[in-house]
């Protein structure tokens, strides 16, 4: 195995397209359970949460029983692409998105929590709709805590290993992350590639932590 930027390259691409998944997944999650009054929310948020415990195997196994050839929706993934979502960076990007997620949702929560109810419920009086107290008034008053989200979600999905080697392989110059590219090196005794990997991987969280350190601070 030889040093390579691709894993590099492929790593920022699926924590970013993860991170643009779970932004807006999340914000409308977030803001559906603060503002509405849901029934069974506590199962819900449960669901929500899963990724966070369950072993990364578990996970890459219930996205490939999901997605694979022999599931309804991995047959009708194949009929209108022609193509297996399986060991794809197709599958990289939703397993990176599954295990972020819970981090991004728990992130916009909060923030949403922390808008006064007194601003939200002048502007219903005013009569804006849900669209524009989620777009005008939520979103610009958790701002922080947006940010928090994302940082911690690209993180996240930056990492992420298990599911991601069960759901889309480890394939040089195709799917192969980091994490994946990591393992492999010192597996084969590449110690040294291994490194320069990891070193990567430090310094770029280390980075992206400070900044939400640094954002909190100045609260």
């Amino acid at each position: 195995m030889e040093w390579s930027w691709f894993p590099v390259q492929l790593s920022f691409l699926v924590a970013t397209a993860a991170t643009v998944i779970t932004f807006f997944l999340g914000i409308l999650a977030a803001y559906w359970m603060v503002a509405k009054k849901v029934k069974g929310r506590a199962i819900i948020e449960t669901i929500f949460f899963l990724p966070l415990v369950l072993p990364p195997t578990v996970i890459g196994f219930m996205l490939i029983i999901i997605f694979g050839n022999n599931s309804f929706v991995g047959r009708a993934i194949e009929a209108f692409t022609g193509r297996s979502v399986l060991f794809t960076v197709t599958a990289a990007v939703i397993a990176a998105a599954v295990v972020s997620f819970p981090l991004m949702y728990q992130s916009l929560k909060t923030g949403f929590l922390s808008v006064d109810s007194n601003i939200l419920g002048a502007a219903k009086v005013d009569g804006a709709t849900d669209w524009k107290l989620l777009i005008l008034i939520a979103i610009p008053l958790a701002f922080r805590s947006i940010v928090t989200g994302v940082i911690l979600s690209f993180t996240r999905a930056f990492g992420e290993f298990g599911a991601t080697l069960m759901f889309a392989g480890n394939i040089p110059g195709k799917t192969q992350t980091i994490p994946t590219a990591i393992y492999f090196a010192i597996e084969s005794g590449q110690t040294n590639v291994a490194w320069y990997y990891v070193l990567i991987s430090i310094s770029f969280s280390f980075v992206l932590l400070l900044i939400i350190n640094q954002t909190r601070v100045k609260r």
